[in-house]
């Protein structure tokens, strides 16, 4: 249980008034709480609490900003292995005889969002941009698992052929699906659509370009 003397310490102490005599001082020492506290409840026409407002909205934009990249960083590590995994499942593919791989890639599409990767971008209104290019991280996770899981089982079955490794990718998809929808989550088509992967790059190339650039000192 929080109390107030949490964020109100009372700090008290004796001074001098003169010929010997002393007298308690009231003070009190606050915690940040207690800070945001009296500066969001307190009169804006004195400047103290002015300045203790504007401070507080400076922090509350830097954390948002900061969760901000955070959800980022994990977007584009979560597409990063996306692109590392594909190319083993093709891989692994191609070792089990298929030859048609933009029906494989689509049974992969069906299975999870039961529909085709056309229409899935008509869907979410991505035009011709690459479905994963435009996922969020949630969305990623779950094709992330529906892409290790069909290279698992075709190699791990010794699955061969077209049609049975399509299958195969379809019915992993069709399971991850499954899943979501027990678990209440929302579907992968219904997830709306993120900036494009190639922007949070090219953002992330300038962030790092900026803070590793030397600053030209003025000379005086």
């Amino acid at each position: 249980m929080t109390l107030p003397t949490n964020h109100f310490a009372d700090i008290g102490k004796k001074v001098s008034i003169g010929s010997g005599a002393e007298r308690e001082s009231k003070d009190y020492k606050l915690s940040r709480y207690a800070c945001y506290l009296i500066a969001q409840n307190g009169d804006p026409s004195k400047q103290e609490i002015a300045n203790a407002q504007t401070y507080f909205a400076i922090q509350a934009r830097r954390q948002e900003v900061f969760q901000e990249l955070a959800e980022n960083e994990k977007r584009l590590f979560v597409r990063g292995e996306i692109k590392d995994h594909n190319k083993k499942l093709f891989a692994t593919a191609k070792q089990a005889g298929v030859s048609n791989f933009g029906r494989f890639n689509n049974a992969g599409y069906e299975g999870l969002y039961g529909m085709r990767k056309a229409q899935i971008q008509t869907r979410k209104g991505i035009g011709k941009d690459d479905v994963l290019d435009r996922a969020g991280t949630t969305e990623l996770a779950a094709n992330l698992f529906r892409i290790t899981q069909t290279d698992e089982k075709i190699r791990n079955e010794d699955i061969k052929g077209d049609y049975k490794a399509s299958n195969t990718h379809f019915e992993v998809g069709k399971k991850v699906r499954q899943t979501i929808r027990e678990i209440g989550g929302t579907m992968p088509e219904a997830l709306k659509p993120e900036k494009h992967i190639k922007e949070l790059e090219k953002e992330r190339k300038n962030l790092l370009k900026s803070q590793s650039s030397p600053k030209k000192l003025k000379a005086d």
